[in-house]
């Protein structure tokens, strides 16, 4: 019997795994492949972004609810998951920044904060894992920390000499950062609203790419067809009730235009120690060659 084929998603916060790659993770568990979740922190520090919610008792409770949530969106995409406990940075705010608060993720030493991470992987053995570039998808303290623990835990997960408290040696076999929101999709959904007759949401995006022309996401290598999927991202993306506004602009595209104008969602491959040509469609190409030949 084959191996089942695993993939790991390394977050940040609990809901930024509905945000990014959520249909791709929901595609590959109705297939048949193993997929864990791992969130950073909690979002304790986390702001409440639905205005229905906006209360003083969801406040003093946010990180309860936050967990309720997670719980939530993660039965809803068929995944597992696991928390590495570190305590969210929050998002700095101000000219000149304000120091980030004592005890954070992102003041963290990478290699001990790489270290539960590397446990997790020897213990899912996962074949595939996903995060965010250097720049964390945006600059947040915590997405950016995120990238720095997965990388550094991917390259020492299989080496013997390292962590060698934390379990057998693993060696994943591909690493990932998510492309949500290029140019060009960004593009096509703009002008599939136009052409819809509707008011494009994405007007002021396209302002800030033409002042700023520069495009620092990283280019997309693999793009995956899952627009079947794309209801059970947005059915997990609301489970995290406090992050998103049902009514807001996450929600103003119609479906049926973003199923047709941009049908999958994207990737950069930046590591691969199997044979796997560029553009692929799916992130396990020649890990399943490899898989199956074992």
């Amino acid at each position: 019997m084959a191996e089942q084929l695993r993939l790991m998603a390394v977050h940040a916060h609990p809901d930024d795994e509905s945000s990014k790659g959520a249909a791709t993770m929901a595609k590959y568990v109705a297939e048949g492949a193993e997929v864990l979740v791992v969130t950073c922190t909690g979002g304790e520090r986390g702001s409440v972004l639905n205005p229905k919610l906006d209360r003083p008792d969801v406040w003093a409770n946010i990180a309860e609810i936050r967990r309720a949530e997670m719980d939530a969106a993660r039965a809803i995409l068929g995944v597992e998951q696991a928390w590495l406990g570190f305590v969210d940075s929050g998002l700095p705010e101000g000219d000149p920044l304000p120091p980030l608060p004592e005890g954070c993720f992102a003041l963290q030493d990478v290699e001990v904060a790489a270290g539960p991470l590397v446990r997790l992987m020897r213990e899912f053995r996962p074949h595939v894992v996903t995060t965010y570039d250097e720049r964390g998808g945006y600059p947040h303290p915590d997405h950016i920390m995120c990238h720095k623990v997965t990388v550094a835990a991917f390259d020492a997960a299989g080496d013997p000499e390292r962590y060698p408290e934390l379990g057998e040696p693993w060696q994943p076999l591909k690493l990932y950062y998510d492309v949500g929101f290029s140019k060009g999709k960004i593009m096509a959904l703009h002008e599939a609203m136009l052409a819809a007759g509707l008011e494009s949401p994405y007007l002021d995006w396209l302002k800030r790419w033409e002042e700023n022309p520069d495009d620092q996401r990283p280019e997309v290598t693999t793009r995956v067809e899952c627009a079947q999927y794309f209801p059970v991202r947005d059915d997990a993306l609301r489970a995290h009730a406090t992050q998103v506004d049902p009514d807001g602009f996450w929600f103003r595209v119609p479906m049926e235009i973003q199923q047709r104008a941009w049908p999958t969602e994207d990737f950069h491959l930046a590591r691969s120690l199997v044979d796997s040509p560029l553009p692929e469609s799916d992130l396990f190409a020649g890990v399943r060659e490899t898989v199956h030949a074992c």
